[in-house]
């Protein structure tokens, strides 16, 4: 407040003083010089053409009889006021003009004054952070107002477990007594970590509204910068500001960015970080207690971080934030619907159960495409066709309306799309067909869509019939057309890391037993070793190749058995793409059932209302690779049939897991 006032007081008499010479400068009568030498003058004088002179020093006010005023420099002349007298001409008499001492002084000081303000100015600009010079080591986390939109628990769903610990920490930050009267102490740290999308940004901004304390946020980028030792310097400001406000929270995002695992790896280390993480470690559990100070992180690579920052102690929790569930997605999308007006026919249950692998960012993305295809349409209200089209375009890409396909390059796709279609109804324990299309979506020429169920496991004869659809397309075009095109380029790729996985890390070969030649998937950024060594011999090397291409091969022959069974259907489903480029997975059940009347379909269908989702809402993601990414999720779309010279777009890559 004093600083303002001084600030402010400064400045009006700043602008009194420039007010004060510029009066100073105008007040003066101002002149015209025309010119006129002082023997004119005299002239003039003796001409009776003058009527009025104002001495002033040695300056003369002169006004001629036609009234026009001029000033001139006068010379000491004893004669000149005599002169005037016998002229008749009035004299006015003023003693030399003189400027205030005020005046003297401040044009004297001023240039002076501007240069001293100028320097306080700058300095004061460095030292607040105007000009971060003064400020590198200061902390950049900022302090979350209470006056700022609060977000609660209430808004965070689909992630429950996340929320009770969290919860926890909450209620610890507001009844301490309740935990610590039988021994118990505050986590010092929590740590969340899960694949991008899954709500961990939003949790931490559900603390801050729910705890009641102090809340400080930063990023992990935030701590380096070019300046050697910043980073430090701005850890251990963050938590002097922390001690001073606790109890308080601190929530890191992307910790990641600072706390990567330290050592050599390739292109050397990074000093100026790891004395950052360093830094880190001492605050987190070092010599000085930080009670009341909880450092919350966030990070999609956990991976990556180092040891010493995981162990208890510092992150004493590490709470993994997993992809929804089906009752989950569930709760996501009735959270995000209330903001919109949503038609009766909408059902969110049948939309969970469509949207597997999506993240709680893809289903509140879901609900706003949705929201501006009906709003494009004038809608009043959001009904299930919009949802139906916003999950095509986040699924599968972007329909591509204006390319211009051959039309042999459509039967082509139409062929490759049916087989892989036909070939995943008909074998046993097979992801449900939600949708075939030949129109182009993203990079892909065409697109199968599956649904697959959410498991924790897989048995090799459900792999190997995974393996028979993703190649039901290559074998479509052999059997139709007896050449290879580059549309199932993607299609073996991803059978290709299926068949890998089966053989080198699931132990699902029967030559080679349970034994795992998996490589290794260390990072030699990330200071591991840049050297991979192959701990089996040149003969083993020789039966894994082997082992791989004949599983290959063996849902190869399966695939193509398939469709020569069923080479009626692959000519209809075909001919049904080429007339209505789109064929819904119902519509191709009732194909088979029509032309295959008795048969019983042993893969999966599609989910329905009437299902008995019971089993689901007790699933819980545990697996490793349900963490790395959304790409094993029925969300995502088998690419095949792409135009010559693309690879397979939009694809998922099955092969990380099944």
């Amino acid at each position: 407040m004093n600083n303002s006032f001084y600030k402010n007081l400064a400045l009006w008499l700043v602008i009194l003083m420039m007010f004060g010479m510029l009066y100073n400068l105008f007040n003066q009568q101002h002149v015209p010089d025309t010119g006129i030498s002082y023997t004119q003058f005299m002239n003039m004088v003796d001409n009776n053409q003058i009527s009025r002179v104002t001495i002033q020093g040695q300056e003369l006010l002169v006004t001629g009889t036609d009234q026009k005023t001029f000033r001139i420099y006068a010379p000491d002349d004893d004669d000149l006021v005599s002169r005037l007298e016998e002229q008749g001409v009035s004299i006015t008499a003023k003693p030399p003009a003189e400027n205030p001492w005020y005046m003297t002084v401040l044009i004297s000081w001023f240039p002076l004054l501007i240069l001293v303000g100028l320097w306080i100015f700058f300095m004061r600009q460095m030292q607040s952070g105007g000009g971060k010079a003064m400020s590198f080591g200061k902390s950049r986390a900022r302090l979350l107002s209470e006056e700022s939109q609060k977000i609660t628990f209430e808004d965070v769903a689909g992630i429950d477990e996340a929320k009770e610990e969290l919860t926890e920490i909450v209620d610890f930050l507001k009844e301490p007594k309740k935990f610590t009267r039988l021994g118990g102490r505050i986590p010092k740290g929590v740590l969340l970590m899960g694949p991008p999308g899954t709500g961990k940004t939003l949790l931490g901004r559900a603390i801050a509204g729910e705890a009641g304390v102090p809340f400080f946020s930063i990023s992990g980028s935030d701590f380096v910068e070019m300046f050697v030792g910043v980073g430090a310097s701005r850890v251990r400001d963050l938590f002097v500001q922390g001690k001073k406000n606790a109890p308080c929270i601190i929530f890191v995002d992307e910790i990641d960015a600072v706390g990567r695992h330290r050592g050599a790896g390739l292109g050397g280390g990074h000093d100026e970080r790891e004395q950052t993480l360093n830094q880190l470690l001492v605050e987190m559990d070092g010599f000085e207690s930080n009670e009341g100070v909880i450092l919350v992180s966030a990070t999609n690579r956990p991976d990556v971080l180092d040891p010493a920052l995981m162990r208890p102690g510092r992150f004493d929790r590490q709470v993994v934030v997993a992809l929804p569930d089906v009752a989950g997605r569930e709760k996501i999308l009735k959270v995000h619907m209330r903001k919109s007006p949503i038609a009766d026919e909408v059902n969110p249950k049948l939309l969970a159960k469509g949207t597997p692998g999506f993240s709680g960012a893809d289903l509140e993305n879901l609900v706003n495409e949705a929201a501006l295809f009906a709003a494009k349409r004038e809608k009043n209200k959001i009904d299930m066709s919009d949802f139906e089209e916003a999950k095509d375009k986040i699924a599968m890409g972007l329909e591509r309306k204006s390319k211009v396909v051959q039309e042999e390059d459509r039967k082509n796709t139409a062929y490759h799309e049916a087989g892989h279609a036909i070939v995943a109804r008909f074998l046993p324990e097979t992801d449900a067909v939600n949708k075939v299309t030949i129109v182009p979506r993203g990079r892909a020429a065409g697109l199968t869509w599956y649904l697959p169920e959410e498991r924790d496991s897989h048995h090799k004869e459900q792999l190997i019939n995974k393996l028979a659809a993703l190649l039901g397309g290559r074998a479509a075009e052999v059997l139709i057309y007896n050449r290879l095109t580059t549309g199932a380029g993607n299609d073996i790729k991803r059978a290709t890391e299926i068949a890998q996985n089966m053989v080198r890390s699931w132990g699902m070969s029967e030559k080679l037993g349970p034994l795992s030649y998996a490589k290794g998937e260390d990072q030699v950024f990330l200071g591991r070793d840049i050297a991979q060594p192959r701990d089996f011999s040149e003969e083993t090397a020789r039966l894994i190749d082997e082992e791989i291409s004949g599983l290959v091969h063996l849902a190869y022959d399966r695939a193509k058995k398939v469709l020569e069974e069923n080479m009626d259907i692959l000519h209809k489903l075909a001919g049904l793409l080429l007339e209505k480029e789109t064929v819904m997975g119902q519509e191709l059940d009732d194909m088979i059932y029509a032309m295959r009347p008795g048969i019983k379909l042993e893969s999966c269908r599609l989910p329905t209302l009437e299902d008995n989702d019971a089993d689901d809402a007790g699933k819980k993601e545990t697996s490793a690779g349900d963490l790395k990414s959304k790409k094993a999720s029925g969300g995502e779309t088998d690419a095949s049939g792409d135009s010559p010279g693309q690879e397979g777009g939009g694809g998922a890559p099955d092969g990380e897991e099944p």
